[in-house]
């Protein structure tokens, strides 16, 4: 049985949509991602899942919890790390940590195991206010004071946005020790590469789920072949692709074009005018694409 089921959730703020009929099952210890741009419905959903925002119409249970009727009891259970930091600026470190956990009606002591490993990165500075810490200190700490109660589930959105890669990968790894302690984790990030990451993803697009399953069976399921090439002039080569009477789709993947040829046979490359296209394996970029351009019914 599903730890957290949303069925046909709907929200709207006055005449932009946010959120189109979601369902969603998520099982327990998993890493969820939610895949997506920016104004894709990733924040509302998850400030949802919160039971910080109310929604117009579907059904939520979270542990078997309505979240409507017993919203004070899940947030018992859920840790919350919204995109914007939010903590107290003028506190420290240690101040902060001791606030949250005060707050639910816990100490640092009882439950610091939770926390030790990403506590020590941040712990030689535990005298400094958290408005003067870096990016990804700031991340680290936002996690502590998110689990420091112990929570079954834990919400973050975006929390690579903004921070370097070093501590990007750190932040992955901890989240992929969380996932061992049997913390159920939902993650949103507009990064495709982090969908790897993941058990099982989202894709959704304009408040829709264009796709749920395991990163890797979302690219298996890519439909066409893919042919890729490298070029210093993207926008002059969609511009002649455009109009080609052999390519479905042409797109732009940094200093790449892809494109989905109408026809193709077995060979690994692709002459188009005077460019060699090489045949690739899909990305999860890749998929969002050709699903965004083709959505699937839920």
């Amino acid at each position: 049985m599903p730890l957290i089921t949303i069925h046909k959730l709907y929200k709207s703020y006055s005449h932009t949509v946010a959120l189109k009929s979601v369902n969603i099952d998520i099982h327990a210890g998993e890493i969820f991602g939610l895949i997506g741009p920016d104004g894709a419905g990733k924040t509302t959903l998850l400030r949802i899942l919160a039971t910080v925002l109310p929604y117009d119409s579907g059904t939520i249970h979270i542990d078997n919890f309505d979240i409507k009727r017993n919203y004070k009891e899940l947030r018992r259970i859920i840790g919350y790390v919204p995109s914007k930091f939010s903590l107290y600026h003028d506190l420290t470190i240690e101040e902060n940590l001791h606030f949250f956990a005060d707050l639910y009606n816990t100490k640092v002591k009882d439950n610091y195991d939770i926390i030790h490993d990403i506590y020590t990165h941040i712990a030689p500075f535990k005298h400094r206010k958290a408005g003067k810490l870096s990016g990804g200190m700031k991340q680290k700490l936002a996690l502590c004071c998110a689990l420091i109660h112990k929570p079954k589930i834990l919400l973050l959105d975006e929390p690579t946005t903004g921070i370097d890669p070093v501590s990007r990968k750190e932040l992955w790894g901890i989240l992929t020790r969380l996932k061992q302690e049997n913390i159920t984790i939902i993650v949103s990030t507009p990064y495709m590469d982090e969908a790897s990451l993941c058990s099982r993803i989202a894709l959704i697009q304009l408040g829709s789920i264009l796709a749920i399953q395991t990163p890797q069976h979302i690219i298996a399921q890519y439909p066409h072949p893919l042919f890729a090439t490298k070029t210093n002039n993207s926008y002059k080569l969609l511009t002649e692709l455009k109009n080609h009477t052999n390519i479905i789709e042409s797109y732009a993947c940094g200093e790449y074009v892809h494109i989905v040829p109408l026809q193709a046979d077995d060979s690994h490359t692709l002459k188009i005018d005077n460019n060699t296209f090489y045949k690739i394996t899909p990305t999860i970029e890749d998929c969002f694409i050709q699903l965004m351009n083709n959505p699937l019914v839920q």
